[in-house]
This record gives structure tokens, sequence and C-alpha cells, in this order.
């Protein structure tokens, strides 16, 4: 078995990050207000609260984007939204042949569209589809891996879909903002969508960053004062963005770590380990024993983290113990009985090592 994870970015690339979100914030805030939890409700003109307000231009200026938008429900929301501004119920839009992230699937079947489906690990594929299907009117592409086997290039399969026809393309880039050199929207794409709550930022909150025409159709979605995202929401999301960068960038080294500890053979009974984005950046676990539903039951007993919050969300900081995601089990159900995912959230390798060592020890004991 073969993964292909994305390449994340270095403590020192992250630390660029940190600073250049920082300066961003300053160029639309005074000091004082940092210090505040800002304000609320719809200032007009823009309807709107002015922290908000200030927050996304920020965002915006950070990706190098024409516009930015904080909406609610997060990436799921921040997707919903963003779809609504490109397509229509029944009409065409491609994505990649797999398994689509469920809260996704949730979205397509809401608005009624029509899907087809081309390998984006095949650019000429993509070509072949695009050309058969003239009706095609948006693309989506999820950013990190559906399946073990992906390998696509976002950059290419950006530049690939609009060389057959410049339709907006709207990117999935949750589990990959901010551990990656740049997110989709600096590649090429029309909306790049995320949750902020992944970022160490608020419940609930998502961002839609990208090309104005859309994101202005969004706003006219959000005239209600009820859904609007307030002064402190939009503070606590720049927050996290400041936060998040080297905090993810320790925790894929960390992941490197223990991937090169484990496939050293310092622990009996792993059959090998793999980093995989499924969908965070993680360690895949796989055992030589179909142990891994016990493993996880004993992970949990010594401190693991035993499901996700909102994978790496600001309540995530011991090591997360869990099955692999529901996109890959889709692909493979048998991975369910011997194979786990660990992120190590804010833990050491040692921490990671010792539980995994300690939860085989304990389930092979007992067999």
């Amino acid at each position: 078995m073969k993964a292909y994870p994305l390449e994340s970015i270095s403590v020192q690339q992250a630390m660029q990050k940190q600073f250049k979100i920082v300066e961003c914030a300053m160029h639309h805030f005074e000091g004082s207000e940092f210090l505040t939890r800002g304000d609320l409700g719809v200032h007009q003109p823009e309807n709107q609260p002015i922290t908000t307000m200030k927050a996304e231009k920020a965002i915006a200026e950070f990706f190098g984007a024409e516009d930015c938008i904080l909406v609610r429900g997060a990436g799921t929301g921040a997707i919903r939204y963003g779809l609504t501004s490109m397509i229509k119920a029944g009409q065409k839009m491609l994505v990649h042949d797999a398994a689509i992230y469920s809260t996704t699937v949730t979205t397509v079947e809401m608005l009624g569209l029509n899907i087809v489906k081309a390998d984006y690990n095949d650019l000429n594929e993509i070509e072949r589809v695009m050309n058969e299907n003239p009706d095609i009117v948006c693309a989506l592409v999820q950013y990190t891996r559906q399946k073990l086997d992906d390998r696509y290039d976002m950059g290419e399969v950006l530049k690939k879909i609009k060389s057959c026809k410049d339709i907006p393309i709207l990117c999935d880039d949750n589990y990959a903002v901010l551990k990656v050199d740049k997110i989709s929207c600096e590649l090429g794409a029309d909306l790049s969508c995320f949750s902020t709550f992944k970022l160490q930022g608020p419940e609930g909150i998502g961002c839609v960053v990208g090309k104005h025409e859309y994101i202005a159709k969004i706003r006219k979605m959000h005239y209600s004062g009820g859904c609007q995202t307030q002064g402190w929401e939009a503070l606590e999301v720049l927050r996290g963005l400041v936060y998040a960068p080297v905090m993810l960038a320790i925790a894929a080294e960390t992941g490197e770590e223990v991937l090169k500890r484990i496939n050293n053979g310092e622990l009996e009974g792993v059959k090998q380990a793999y980093l995989a984005n499924a969908q965070s950046k993680v360690l895949l676990v796989e055992f030589e024993q179909p142990i891994a539903k016990q493993v996880l039951v004993e992970a949990e007993k010594m401190g693991a983290l035993p499901n996700p919050v909102g994978a790496e969300s600001k309540y995530e900081f011991a090591p997360l113990f869990y099955r692999v995601s529901g996109t890959f089990l889709k692909t493979d159900p048998t991975l369910a009985s011997r194979m786990i995912r660990i992120n190590p959230n804010r833990a050491g390798a040692d921490t990671v090592m010792n539980i995994l060592k300690k939860s085989v020890a304990a389930v092979t004991e007992v067999k």
C-alpha cells in the first residue's frame, strides 16, 4: 500500500505565515481593537459588524484574494454557500471519482446537483469528461485525499479544468489550510472554503475566500442579523489563524518522527505505518493482526482522544487514536479491523509511541 500525503510546510515556513497574518490584521485594525471582543449587529452601510468586516479584509489580504466572508455552518456551511453562488439545481458539477466527504454529499443532495465524475489523478480523463459534458457549469475539488491512492496536484488539476472550460471552481480546503504552502484560491480556484474551527477558531464559523463575484452573492444571503458572524467570533477566527500554523507544523514533524520509529521496528505487532491525508494529515498504523478496534479501547484508557471534535480544534491537545476515515473505509472496509489513524495534536512522539506500545501489548496479552 502506498499513500501520497500533501507536503507540509516547515516550522520556519509556518512562522512566516504567523508573522504575515499578524501584519495583515494590523493593516485593518487599530491596536486597541485587538483588546476588545468586537462589536455586534448590522452596522450600515456594510450591514455587518465592523469588526467582522475588518477581519474578513485581513484574511483576504493574507491569502491574496479579492474578498472573504465568514459564515455560519463551519466548513460545511462555507461549501454550501459557495456552491449556491455558483450553480443551480439540476445543473452539472464535476467531482473527483471517489467517495465524496459525507457532509458535502448532504449539500449535493440538498441543492439537487447533477454529479459528473472524473479521476483527478488522470489529467487526460479530466479533459475527456469535460469534453463529453459541455454543460458542466462548475467543479468541486477537495484538497486533501479522498482515497489512499490519490496523488493529484491541486494546481495541475485546477489548471487542467480551466483549460478545458473557464467554469468556476470551488475547493474544499479543510485540513490543508496553513499546512500547505498555498491554498486553492492562491493556485487558481475561484473559491476556497474551510472551517476555522479546525484552525483554533470558534465553533461553527466557516470561511469562504476568493473571487468577489461569488462572495458578493453570499453576502446577499446574509442580510439577516442572525446570519452574521459577530465581532467577537471574527476576532477569535483571527487569533486562531495566528496560532494554528506553527502548532500544525510541529504536529507534522512529530508525525514524521513517529512514522520513522514505527517503520524502524520499534513496536511489536505493527506491520507498517504510513502518513496520509485522511482527511487531516495523520499516521495510519496497520497491525499484523485484526486488533484495531481493541487497541482504540485501550488507548482511550491512557488518555488518547477517542474521537475528534473539529479534527484539530482548540479542544484537542491530547493525541487522537481513531478509526480510519469514512471515505477510506468506503474504498476498503477491511481497514476497520486492521488499521487506525493517529493525530499527535499537541503531544510529543514519545507520548504517542508509549500509548501505542502499551495498547498493543494489552490487547495481545488478553488474546
